[in-house]
């Protein structure tokens, strides 16, 4: 062969591999699924992963852009690895939506090419997993700072929602998610959560709804910064007295907390976790970790997280009791369908550890 005709076929073998990633990344997968014998850890030694966040609503990591076919083989990736439990992060994020909702329609959001609550009811359902709802998401309490701005619009948006999907989707929607994003003491916040929590309650008959904050630590930088980590974070007792304020206020709607835990280091998640289990049992609450499953260390934002720091943080729940482990978010980060490649990866190192045939 000459060397014009050696470099076309050497030309159509590259653009193979290419025009197929899905091949060659599952060949990939397939060769690691023999290596757990080279784990020197204990396995099976932190708290499952059982829930996880679904961000179709984003605008710091990238739409999926999935249709129902790619959702309905994610939610059979995430059933196989134990996941019973889905949370739209939140419903809207300023003008758009999941959802078809009167309200927001007529307050200048988007209508939506799909009503992705009702394909994630349908999906729960099928499955066998709850689907919580996450609340409405103006903006405007970033732009303030003020919670107490967010309470107005979900007055409308929790009622339609229950009377659009609650009676219809009564076996899969499971509870609600109060989105509001905080880690301090934050104007208005407290009676914020209240009004909220309380209302989702008194309409669905009492069903759960949860927080996820996040701890002011070390890593808690603005994500368009390039920055990685601040001099100033919160302490231990500065964490616990706020927090205790907090719980104090809300306890009575707010059923479970699950603290992000990727703003911390590694060596202060024991401090940190004990102080949440022994406020949330101080006030009745279940004390859930938001196990983040993307890297917080890198430059690049956002990436799949190294396996050993997603292991590490989930064994720290373990330790502290933590009753319950979601991540934020599998589609995105630990999915073997991720845009990622190192999402896949990290899928099959979870299930060695964790021994998921």
């Amino acid at each position: 062969m000459d060397r014009r005709g050696f470099m076309k076929k050497a030309a159509a073998v590259v653009a193979s591999t290419v025009a197929v990633p899905g091949v060659v990344a599952s060949c990939a997968r397939v060769e690691a699924k023999t290596g757990d014998e080279n784990l020197i850890v204990p396995k099976n030694n932190g708290l499952p992963i059982t829930g996880t966040f679904i961000d179709e609503i984003s605008h710091d990591i990238p739409h999926q852009n999935w249709g129902e076919k790619e959702w309905d083989a994610d939610f059979r990736n995430m059933k196989a690895i134990g996941i019973d439990t889905v949370i739209m992060i939140r419903s809207g994020y300023r003008k758009f939506i999941t959802y078809p909702s009167p309200y927001l329609l007529k307050q200048g959001c988007y209508m939506p090419s799909v009503d992705l609550v009702d394909l994630y009811l349908r999906l729960a359902r099928k499955y066998g997993m709850k689907f919580y709802f996450g609340l409405y998401d103006s903006g405007k309490y970033w732009d303030s700072g003020d919670m107490s701005v967010e309470v107005e619009s979900n007055r409308h948006v929790i009622d339609e929602v229950w009377e659009m999907y609650g009676e219809r989707y009564k076996d899969s929607f499971g509870g609600w998610y109060i989105s509001g994003e905080i880690s301090r003491s934050t104007k208005g916040v407290i009676g914020a959560f209240h009004d909220m929590g309380k209302q989702c309650k008194d309409v669905s008959g009492g069903l759960p709804t949860f927080i996820s904050p996040w701890i002011d630590g070390k890593k808690a930088v603005w994500a368009g910064s390039g920055d990685l980590t601040k001099e100033q974070a919160v302490s231990v007792a500065e964490h616990e007295r706020e927090w205790d304020e907090i719980f104090a206020g809300i306890h009575d709607v707010v059923d479970a907390c699950a603290f992000q835990d990727g703003h911390i280091d590694y060596d202060e998640l024991d401090a940190f976790f004990e102080v949440n289990k022994r406020l949330a049992d101080k006030y009745g609450m279940q004390c859930w970790t938001n196990a983040e499953s993307f890297d917080r260390d890198m430059p690049i934002k956002f990436l799949p997280i190294k396996f050993d720091k997603l292991r590490m943080k989930l064994e720290a729940a373990k330790r502290a009791g933590y009753d319950k482990a979601i991540t934020f978010e599998f589609s995105h980060f630990m999915s073997p369908q991720s845009a990622y490649l190192q999402a896949g990866h990290l899928y099959d190192r979870y299930k060695e550890y964790f021994d998921i045939v």
